[in-house]
């Protein structure tokens, strides 16, 4: 695949803390303007601009991409934001309690997005693309990476280990939730290899989260190239912000389900259909800790549910979430599709099964489901298998901060 070093904005150091923001899409407009109203130099008002507007504007406006360009503009010119002096790819490392990543920052090209030399495994909705879409266009530039993952070789784990080893970071700083941050610029001549190891060694690349970044990098690229009637192929709106990590280093965890009712049963009812279903055992343990297993928790009580794949299940039905959506939530409680369905939340694992049972305890919700996380070998065979996983079947921690690298065109 092909991976190319990039001439970006990236903070001063002394800013770099200050500019680093969550993801534009694990927070809302509410939880955005909570996090940066008053860190005027946090990313967030570029990727969520509504937050510097009036409640009464609507959040897709023209008004909103006008404002998240004026925003970055700034940034640049208060010198908080400044042009590297030469292309440059990056390492950055995310340490998360006992659990460290590092991943390599570049710009990879939006052909092997579109011909899957970078695949996929979720659809996207027509909406979030169009939101990113017109962003990237209205920024002309790439603010969120795009999370991808590869398999691994030791001669690219040996480049980038070395550095790391012989040069301190030129970002390092710990964000309010623990999660230290760390990045290096690498010189010429490691850039130039890896570019390299990558084109020789790396055939494909997954994206683990980003995908409707992704589809809006490769959407702006072909419009652009409609717009250019010189256009040659090498211009810089081709390529997009990634950061690529192996997966052996990668942490996913679970996408924990909770239903309000129980479509009509009551839980007496309804425990003693799951039993007909799976084998259940009253438990105290509330993780599952390994696949073919749900723990489900019901009436105040936790519950294992155990069952066998069937022989020729493909990749996509093998995943404990197909199986639990295949066999339970949609023929028991009706929840034909999760992607729309008002009555199935789902809850990051990163919030715990103590989440679970504050909902079902609240009476908000009538049955909870803690699940056993999807590999990345999972992740990366239903990807090569050009399958789609079910809705929120991933959750990565950590996640990677905006603002530390931007890729412009």
């Amino acid at each position: 695949m092909r991976l190319r070093s990039f001439q970006g904005l990236v903070p001063v150091p002394q800013h770099a803390a200050a500019v680093a923001a969550v993801p534009y899409d694990v927070v809302n407009r509410e939880e955005s303007y909570a996090l940066a109203h008053d860190k005027p130099l946090n990313l967030l008002h570029v990727d969520r601009a509504e937050i510097d507007l009036p409640l009464s504007v609507d959040p897709y406006s023209a008004e909103v991409y006008a404002k998240a360009k004026e925003n970055l503009d700034k940034l640049v010119a208060d010198s908080v934001l400044v042009r590297e002096a030469a292309p440059s790819l990056y390492l950055y490392r995310q340490t998360m309690g006992d659990h460290s990543q590092t991943g390599l920052v570049g710009v990879c090209h939006t052909e092997d997005y579109a011909q899957d030399v970078i695949k996929k495994h979720e659809k996207t909705r027509p909406d979030k693309e169009d939101d990113r879409t017109r962003l990237v266009d209205a920024l002309s530039g790439n603010t969120g990476p795009i999370f991808l993952t590869y398999r691994g070789q030791p001669a690219i784990d040996a480049i980038i280990q070395g550095h790391m080893q012989a040069q301190p970071a030129d970002h390092d700083f710990t964000a309010p939730d623990g999660v230290r941050h760390q990045s290096w610029r690498l010189p010429a001549e490691a850039c130039a290899q890896l570019e390299q190891l990558f084109a020789s060694q790396v055939p494909a690349s997954y994206i683990a989260d980003g995908h409707h970044r992704a589809a809006s990098a490769f959407r702006v690229s072909q419009m652009r190239r409609q717009r250019n009637p010189e256009h040659t192929g090498a211009e810089d709106y081709n390529w997009f912000l990634c950061v690529l990590f192996p997966g052996n280093e990668l942490n996913i965890l679970p996408y924990n389900r909770a239903v309000k009712d129980l479509n009509g049963r009551s839980s007496e009812a309804f425990l003693a259909e799951v039993s007909s279903i799976f084998t259940v055992t009253e438990t105290a343990i509330k993780t599952p800790t390994l696949p073919g297993h749900a723990s489900m928790y019901l009436g105040g009580k936790w519950y294992d549910l155990a069952w066998q794949a069937a022989a020729d299940a493909s990749p996509i039905d093998l995943l404990d979430v197909s199986i639990l959506q295949d066999r339970l939530l949609q023929p028991v409680l009706g929840i034909d599709d999760p992607r729309t369905s008002k009555r199935i939340d789902f809850i990051g694992g990163i919030r715990g099964t103590a989440e679970l049972e504050k909902l079902v305890n609240a009476g908000d919700h009538a049955v909870a489901f803690s699940m056993f996380p999807v590999t990345v070998d999972q992740l990366m065979a239903i990807s090569d298998a050009e399958q789609i996983m079910p809705p929120k079947s991933t959750w990565f921690e950590p996640k990677l901060r905006s603002g530390l690298f931007i890729h412009t065109f």
